[in-house]
């Protein structure tokens, strides 16, 4: 059995951060994730006029109640679509102008129902070029507060940038979703803004948050249980194999961890304890329909898994992965029909048959790190798999490519 250390969480430390910066006092973040998207939010931070320190294993961050220290500023977003929704929310609680900007990939990804709502809000803000999209404006003056109605069915993190704006707010938030995706990932916001002293509750559809702020304190950030789906995957399709991520178990946030439901649905061996995850191949991978709403992140270590089933894989209900990083639907079909596979795609789902990917074939990645990191599962048993762009992984796992090797050579 081979015991993988797993990159921190880059939802967990986006939240984490924003968190640290609203709380009243010095907080201590125990490792965090250092990806170009988490130092991309930990540089925004800074230039918003934040005070962070980073060690090798611990982030350190003053925070503001107020908002940012800054009068002004111009933050570049990366890639990064948690910094470039999350940190317009933050500084609009403050008082400043503040330039937000983004990557050409991140430009392209929509911002329209969360900068909508703070517009609600009374939130001065404007978009720099095309409405609904990076570049922007924030002329902030605090937030009162209020009633809004928020559609969620692109983007949980529209959701999660208002919840944490609630607690800075003068009166509180009530927030009504019509519709929403991604669930677990607004539970993962609502454990960890409780864990920094607010008070948020949920009747149905409908979340209100009190006006209490947050107070600083110590938090370890939990393993990334998306970038752990490429592990198990690769555990679940080798014989004889099987890995095991401590830090990850009964007790974790992160809803991506279900992908290993799917994995046992499909045949392999799965023990969740209270200290971490295993895996075990059996054998035999099974095909199967499943709904990949709540865990959209992991559709496409799926997608790249699926053809080494016995039967087709269909998976549905994951539109949003169209406005990811890349159409991430399309992209997986592409590239698996480019591997000799056999695939449907319909508005949400997509349909994989049984077959033996063939190379050699250069993976288009389309500049998305969830492409490679699920092709090399699959270029475990298909020789003359590259990627035309393997350093994408920088955006949350820089060292995918020598611990994934590390991992697959092991006996």
């Amino acid at each position: 059995m081979t015991v993988i250390d797993i990159p921190g969480s880059k939802s967990v430390t986006a939240r984490a951060l924003f968190l640290a910066a609203a709380a009243e006092g010095t907080t201590t973040l125990l490792r965090p994730l250092v990806s170009d998207d988490t130092e991309g939010f930990a540089e925004g931070l800074t230039a918003l006029g934040y005070a962070v320190r980073r060690e090798p294993d611990a982030w350190h961050i003053e925070g503001r109640p107020s908002g940012p220290g800054a009068e002004t500023a111009d933050v570049y977003c990366r890639d990064g679509a948690t910094t470039a929704r999350f940190l317009p929310t933050l500084a609009a609680a403050g008082r400043g102008t503040y330039r937000f900007d983004a990557s050409a990939q991140m430009r392209r990804r929509p911002l329209a129902p969360l900068t909508e709502a703070l517009r609600t809000l009374g939130v001065d803000l404007r978009h720099g070029e095309k409405e609904g999209h990076h570049p922007l404006d924030v002329h902030a003056r605090g937030v009162k507060g209020g009633a809004l109605t928020l559609d969620a069915g692109q983007s949980s993190q529209y959701l999660t940038a208002l919840l944490m704006l609630g607690p800075l707010t003068a009166e509180g938030l009530d927030i009504t979703v019509t519709d929403l995706v991604s669930e677990p990932y607004v539970e993962i916001t609502l454990a960890m803004m409780r864990a920094f002293g607010a008070d948020v509750t949920q009747e149905g559809r409908t979340y209100r948050v009190a006006p209490t702020g947050y107070r600083a304190r110590t938090y370890g950030i939990e393993p990334d249980a998306s970038t752990a789906s490429y592990f198990f995957a690769a555990a679940a399709l080798e014989r004889g194999r099987s890995v095991t991520v401590p830090g990850l178990g009964t007790g974790a946030l992160q809803g991506d961890l279900a992908f290993v439901d799917v994995l046992r649905r499909m045949g392999a061996d799965v023990e969740i304890t209270g200290t971490g995850t295993t895996v075990r191949s059996t054998g035999t991978l099974r095909g199967l329909t499943v709904n990949m709403r709540d865990i959209s992140d992991t559709m496409p270590t799926l997608a790249a898994l699926a053809p080494f089933a016995d039967g087709p894989v269909r998976i549905e209900d994951v539109a949003n992965t169209r406005v990811k990083e890349c159409d991430r639907l399309d992209a997986c079909a592409e590239n698996l029909r480019r591997l000799g596979i056999t695939v449907h795609t319909g508005p949400d789902w997509i349909e994989i048959h049984p077959g033996t990917p063939t190379g050699p074939v250069e993976i288009a990645t389309h500049g998305d790190h969830r492409i490679v990191m699920s092709f090399a599962v699959t270029a475990l048993r298909t020789p003359g798999i590259t990627f035309d762009d393997p350093g994408c992984v920088k955006k949350t796992f820089p060292d995918f490519h020598r611990v994934f090797d590390a991992f697959v050579h092991t006996p």
